[in-house]
């Protein structure tokens, strides 16, 4: 027997050019499977198809296809629990896809930076610099320290034992939270209230130091604090975060210099106005005066040394040291002290003090 041409090139066999093929009984019956073009235009994948079914029509899919991996731009933000499902295999709506890692990871990157809403605690913000009015309006009233005080003991006296209740008792929390939550941070909800401190801050000034000095410390913790916060907020990005060390006090982290500007304009705005213009209408002397300057530093009557700290210049210069004071000291880092209650006490005794160093020069 012989074997076609093409066969006996292959097998090296002699070739019987009167015979040209094989019968058809020795032929391959295996079927001939036809190649049909992908519908869209965009693709050059090839499908094959059955030889007993008939070739459909894809339907068209509106998610569109990113050109570089052939993969859904919707899938790559689909949930982690659809690529656990399958869609890690590079199989999405039946077609193998390889996935793209890189593509997904700068996303997910990209989301990351995006910024986040700025969250302004506008009902804690308005209770914080509130009580600043009813200061000025306590102070300019003549109204007594005494009976201030004994009032915020009484309320001090109601609001620690609610929140040991609230700290201690799941179901208390629930209620507590659903009153009064919308004026507590997420960091105080697991931990001492801020309004203790504040309460605490303001009884401590108020019982050690002169009445005048008091109001200046609360309206520095009433509006300055609230200043530094809100433009802290704002703008703390734009600016680079404080160092870490100022005169050798160690300041917080996540203070910027935005906020601490914002804290000492608002700190040296404070005590000029006050003593500069509503001091003189309370029922005690106040510290500083535009004629004497510091209390006490008139001497023998008043000679031309003691009038030196009085007038624009004496303001002056409370005004920018006090603002500085106010600056440092709501930025500062006294680890877990609340700075409610450090800085109307460390802001007015470093302020008395300037008063007796500057009495102290011009006697």
């Amino acid at each position: 027997m012989t074997l076609p041409a093409n066969d006996a090139l292959t097998l090296g066999l002699t070739h019987d050019s009167n015979r040209s093929s094989y019968p058809l009984s020795l032929r391959s019956n295996s079927p001939k499977i036809p190649f049909v073009k992908q519908s869209s235009p965009k693709s050059s994948v090839h499908y094959p198809a059955s030889p007993n079914s008939t070739v459909r029509p894809r339907k068209k899919v509106s998610t569109r296809r990113s050109m570089s991996n052939g993969v859904a731009d919707g899938f790559l933000d689909s949930p982690p629990e659809h690529v656990a499902n399958g869609y890690a295999n590079g199989k999405a709506n039946g077609h193998s896809v390889q996935l793209s890692v890189e593509k997904m990871e700068v996303r997910r990157l990209e989301k990351a930076k995006a910024p986040t809403p700025v969250d302004w605690e506008i009902p804690r913000k308005i209770l914080h610099s509130s009580i600043g009015f009813l200061t000025l309006y306590l102070y300019l009233a003549h109204g007594s320290a005494r009976l201030v005080v004994v009032a915020l003991g009484t309320a001090l006296a109601v609001i620690v034992p609610a929140d040991v209740l609230r700290l201690n008792v799941p179901g208390f929390e629930r209620v507590y939270e659903k009153c009064l939550g919308f004026l507590m941070r997420e960091s105080e909800k697991k931990t001492t209230n801020g309004v203790i401190w504040y309460i605490l801050g303001v009884i401590f000034v108020l019982s050690v130091y002169p009445l005048d000095l008091a109001v200046v410390s609360i309206l520095i913790l009433s509006w300055a604090d609230t200043a530094a916060s809100t433009i802290g907020r704002l703008w703390g990005s734009l600016t680079p975060p404080l160092p870490r060390r100022i005169f050798g006090l160690p300041l917080a982290a996540r203070k910027s210099v935005a906020g601490f500007i914002a804290g000492s304009i608002t700190g040296a705005c404070i005590v000029a106005s006050f003593w500069g213009w509503i001091a003189p209408f309370g029922a005690d002397q106040p510290m500083w005066s535009w004629t004497n300057g510091p209390l006490n530093n008139v001497v023998d009557g008043a000679d031309g040394a003691s009038k030196l700290l009085a007038g624009w210049t004496g303001l002056g210069l409370i005004s920018v040291v006090g603002g500085l004071i106010s600056g440092v000291a709501e930025a500062l880092d006294l680890g877990s002290l609340d700075d409610n209650l450090t800085l109307p006490i460390l802001s007015g005794g470093c302020i008395w003090g300037l008063f007796k160093f500057l009495a102290f020069l011009s006697s």
